[in-house]
C-alpha cells in the first residue's frame, strides 16, 4: 500500500509541474503580445497591395434595366358582329395605313339601309308638303314640326346604318407588320374577338426608371446607349418623354426614349441594358471594388499611414465593372489598400506593395 501511495504522489507532482509550466508559458506569451501591441514588441507587418489615389476624368454613366416596346401596337378587332367574308392580309407581312385587312358580311345591313332610305324619302316628301301647306296657313306650325322631326329621324337612321356598313370593312389604322391571325374565313366575330395584332417597329420605345436623386440631371433630348441580350451591338436612343412625378413605392422616375429600328433588330418585349450618361467629373477618385468593405453603417476602406493601416468610412457613388466612385472620405495622394484588407484591423502594421 505504501508503494502505491508513492506512485500516486509522483504522478500528482508530475501533473502539477506540467500545469505550472503551461501557465507560466502562456503568461510569458501574453506579456510579449502586450508589449508588441503597445509598441514595445516587433510584430511582423502584413504584406498587402495598394494604390495611390490620383484625380482623373470620369464619365458618370448610370447603368439601368429597361424594356423595349413597339412604337405603336394594337389588337385588331371588328366593331360590329358578323361572319368574316374575306381576309386580305398575309400573316407576318407589312401593311399600309388604310389597307383593308378583312371584311364582314354586310348583306343584312344593306337591306336595312335600303329600307331606311325608303323611309327617309317618304319623310322628306311629307316634310316638303307640310312646308308648302304651312306657307298657305293650311296646317299649324306644330303639324309641320312633327313632319320635319320625322324626316330628320329617318335621315339619322340612314346615316347610322351607313356607319355600321363602313365598320364591316376593317382597315389598318397605321402602317406596320401584321402578326398571326386567330380567325378563318367564315368565322363569326364580335367586338371582343381578337383577329390579329398590328405592330409598328420602324422605331421602338425604351422605357426605364432612374433613382430620384438623378432626376434633375436628365432632360428631354438626352442621348443614351443600350444593348440587348445576345448581341454586342450598341444602339442609340434619345429621351423624348419624362413622367411628371416620382413613383412613391419605388422612389424612381420613369422616362421613355426613342430609337430607330430600320433593320428590325430590336424586338418589342425584350430587355435593354441602358447606359445613361450623367455629368462628367474632372477630378474623380476611383478605388477598386475589392478595396471596399461593407459595414453596418455603410462602407469602409483601409489606407496606409506611416506603415500602419487606418480605417476610413467612405461615401460611394456610381460603380463600374472594376472601380467605384468615392464621393467623400478620401483625398488625392492617399494610399488605399486593395488586398488582404478583410483580415486587417485599425493600426495594424502593414508592408504595402504599390501597384
Amino acid at each position: 500500500m505504501k508503494f502505491k501511495h508513492i506512485i500516486y504522489l509522483l504522478l500528482a507532482v508530475i501533473l502539477g509541474g506540467m500545469i505550472f509550466y503551461r501557465i507560466t508559458a502562456n503568461s510569458a506569451k501574453d506579456e510579449e503580445n502586450g508589449k508588441g501591441k503597445n509598441g514595445g514588441g516587433d510584430k511582423k507587418p502584413s504584406k498587402v497591395s495598394g494604390i495611390v489615389l490620383k484625380p482623373q476624368v470620369f464619365s458618370d454613366n448610370l447603368s439601368l434595366s429597361g424594356s423595349i416596346e413597339a412604337n405603336e401596337q394594337i389588337e385588331i378587332r371588328s366593331e360590329v358582329s358578323g361572319v368574316v367574308e374575306s381576309i386580305n392580309f398575309q400573316e407576318g407581312s407589312f401593311v399600309s395605313k388604310g389597307q383593308q385587312l378583312f371584311k364582314i358580311n354586310d348583306l343584312e345591313l344593306r337591306a336595312q339601309l335600303s329600307q331606311a332610305r325608303t323611309k327617309q324619302t317618304l319623310a322628306s316628301e311629307n316634310e316638303r308638303r307640310a312646308r308648302l301647306l304651312l306657307q298657305k296657313e293650311a296646317i299649324s306650325q306644330e303639324e309641320y314640326d312633327i313632319a320635319s322631326a320625322e324626316f330628320r329621324s329617318a335621315q339619322a337612321q340612314t346615316q347610322l346604318i351607313q356607319a355600321q356598313i363602313a365598320k364591316t370593312s376593317v382597315k389598318a389604322p397605321f402602317s406596320g407588320k401584321i402578326g398571326l391571325r386567330y380567325i378563318s374565313k367564315g368565322t363569326y366575330v364580335t367586338p371582343t374577338t381578337v383577329v390579329v395584332n398590328l405592330v409598328n417597329t420602324s422605331q421602338v420605345k425604351i422605357t426605364f426608371s432612374i433613382p430620384e436623386k438623378y432626376a434633375g440631371q436628365i432632360k428631354v433630348n438626352t442621348s443614351l446607349s443600350f444593348t440587348i441580350s445576345g448581341s454586342k451591338e450598341k444602339f442609340m436612343a434619345k429621351v423624348y418623354a419624362i413622367e411628371p412625378e416620382i413613383e412613391e413605392t419605388t422612389r424612381t422616375l420613369k422616362m421613355r426614349a426613342l430609337s430607330p429600328n430600320p433593320n428590325g433588330k430590336l424586338i418589342p418585349g425584350t430587355f435593354a441594358n441602358v447606359s445613361l450618361p450623367l455629368d462628367n467629373i474632372n477630378d474623380a477618385l476611383l478605388v477598386p471594388t475589392e478595396a471596399l468593405i461593407p459595414v453596418q453603417n455603410g462602407k469602409k476602406v483601409f489606407v496606409s499611414v506611416n506603415g500602419k493601416a487606418k480605417e476610413i468610412m467612405v461615401e460611394t457613388g456610381t460603380r463600374t465593372d472594376k472601380d467605384v466612385l468615392v464621393l467623400s472620405g478620401l483625398k488625392a495622394g492617399d494610399t488605399v489598400l486593395t488586398s488582404g484588407v478583410m483580415t486587417l484591423k485599425d493600426d495594424s502594421p502593414v508592408k504595402v506593395n504599390i501597384k
